[in-house]
């Protein structure tokens, strides 16, 4: 299979956000519309094959790939947000994080039952997010048909946390 031409933009950024992190970088991918786009058709595959009837975008930069995929799809664009950005009543879900937690919130009117939805992110890390979100559709009696991810960091292995989902990472570093 061809590398993706994302993958060769990704940048590494050594101790950051603090030493001994080696971040990967996605800007450069999203300053290539080539690339951007070449990675919202795969993820539209995908989303496509799993029956995807919503997509979901985990705040930020799941926004950056989901609100692109549910346009092309002719899909509903789901907002999952962090704590307090939302103004309708909203479930949440919190999850853990190496120090504390964090919590992830949506509307509570965004999925309907039954409903099958594609949570899109930029990375899958250690799945607390993912998996946060996935409760949050659960939750509401939707149905969670797959995850997209650009990059998925396989040493983190997060995808444990959602494995009896269909996972699809278009790029794996182990």
């Amino acid at each position: 299979m061809a590398q993706l031409l994302a993958e060769k933009l990704i940048r590494d950024v050594p101790d950051f956000p603090k030493p001994g992190i080696m971040f990967k970088d996605i800007h450069p991918v999203l300053e290539n519309a080539a690339a951007l786009q070449e990675s919202i058709d795969l993820l539209c595959e995908d989303a496509v094959e799993k029956g995807a009837e919503a997509i979901l975008g985990i705040e930020s930069r799941g926004f950056v790939f989901g609100a692109p995929m549910a346009l092309q799809l002719e899909l509903p664009f789901v907002m999952a947000r962090k704590l307090g950005k939302l103004p309708f009543d909203r479930i949440s879900e919190e999850y853990a994080l190496e120090y504390g937690t964090a919590t992830v919130e949506m509307h509570i009117d965004a999925v309907s039952p039954g409903q099958r939805i594609y949570i899109v992110d930029d990375l899958l890390a250690t799945g607390g997010t993912a998996k946060a979100c996935a409760n949050m559709v659960n939750r509401l009696n939707g149905q969670v048909c797959g995850f997209g991810f650009l990059v998925e960091l396989g040493f983190l292995a997060g995808n444990r946390k959602i494995e009896e989902y269909p996972i699809r990472s278009l790029i794996r570093y182990d």
